[in-house]
């Protein structure tokens, strides 16, 4: 399988002997600066045709299919639309504030995005306690919805605020115990580490009983840490108009809902990584035939996919299932995710300790 690292080290090499090293580096980050800003973007115009064309699969529609064939331009005619959207000014609000919120929640998601493992070699950050980071990025996102909710001074803005304040708060200590009970079983916080520590059989598969517990309520805590259905109380359309982002207008509000897509693909390439092997081949120990065939797929081809497959079960949630009430949302998590969490995390480490995994 091709390591992507060679190809950065040629461009490090090439850029040092062109400029000295301080400004090779500078042209590093501003290079991969503008690399995710273009991933980012394309990720979420396909997010937003991907979910069209489910929702309509399930309803028995068709979807888009004006814009380019099969409707494939229709999200790229959206984005233009909302560019030259014009940005409404409100009276009686905290301007500043205002403006900030929808740069905080772009800012959590691109540096969470960062930290992702896209192939082998290609990983921006990669630190020994790259998941704490990871944890610690995604939390800012809950800031910006807090400030957008209080700075609009409309009284639907800030109850969908409080109310996505709670939820995310809530449901961040069950995804942190499924996080902890995957880095229990890996031995590491390193990402990199974590995708190595599965090349011979993905953590799904390994970890026995706790590592699926844990997958199932990583799922249900992630859906509901991205505000989707069925736990999209923050933005309930039929009470809130559009919950804590209403009073936002063109590229801003453009940033809430770019940001919600790419949180959908960052809690799966999370979970991708946790449960799923991150970029790694699918191999089974002992089939050195199918693990050969299988490293012929490039290790981009094989994140991405998963993330996307994943990604396909959250979205079938928000279709499938009607709106929680807030007390139905918040019983769910502390009185049965949580506590099933803190059993398996336990459970997770008897398994390792006695060495009961494969």
């Amino acid at each position: 399988m091709f390591d992507f690292s060679q190809l950065t080290n040629w461009i490090h090499a090439t850029l040092c002997g062109l400029m000295p090293e301080w400004a090779a580096i500078t042209t590093e980050c501003v290079l991969i600066g503008l690399v995710l800003l273009m991933v980012y973007s394309l990720l979420a115009l396909f997010y937003i045709y991907f979910e069209r064309k489910v929702c309509a699969a399930f309803q028995c529609r068709i979807g888009p299919d004006r814009v380019g064939p099969m409707g494939l331009l229709q999200s790229f005619a959206d984005m233009f639309k909302m560019l030259i959207k014009e940005l409404i000014s409100l009276n009686h609000t905290d301007k500043f504030l205002f403006a900030l919120a929808p740069y905080l929640v772009i800012l959590a998601s691109m540096l969470a995005f960062a930290v992702l493992p896209w192939g082998n070699g290609l990983q921006v950050l990669d630190f020994n306690i790259g998941i704490f980071f990871l944890i610690a990025v995604s939390s800012i996102g809950v800031l910006g919805i807090l400030l957008a909710g209080w700075s609009s001074n409309n009284k639907f803005t800030l109850i969908g605020a409080l109310r996505s304040g709670a939820q995310m708060v809530s449901y961040e200590l069950s995804i942190g115990l499924s996080v902890l009970t995957m880095v229990c079983l890996a031995g590491t916080m390193s990402v990199e580490g974590i995708v190595m520590e599965q090349k011979d059989l993905w953590f799904i598969f390994s970890g026995h009983i706790p590592a699926i517990i844990a997958f199932i309520i990583y799922l249900i805590a992630g859906t509901a840490e991205t505000n989707r259905g069925p736990f999209d109380l923050p933005e309930a359309e039929s009470e809130l108009t559009a919950g804590y982002h209403t009073e936002y207008s063109g590229i801003h509000f453009g940033f809430f809902y770019l940001a919600e897509y790419l949180n959908l693909f960052i809690v799966s390439g999370v979970a991708t990584l946790l449960f799923f092997g991150g970029w790694m081949p699918l191999h089974f120990p002992g089939w050195d035939g199918f693990n050969a065939i299988m490293d012929y797929i490039p290790s981009v081809v094989w994140f991405i996919g998963k993330a996307i497959a994943v990604s396909f079960i959250i979205i079938w949630f928000k279709w499938t299932f009607p709106r929680l009430r807030i007390d139905q949302m918040l019983t769910l998590e502390w009185k049965y995710l949580l506590p099933i969490n803190l059993f398996n995390l336990v459970l997770m480490v008897l398994v390792v300790v006695y060495g009961l995994h494969f």
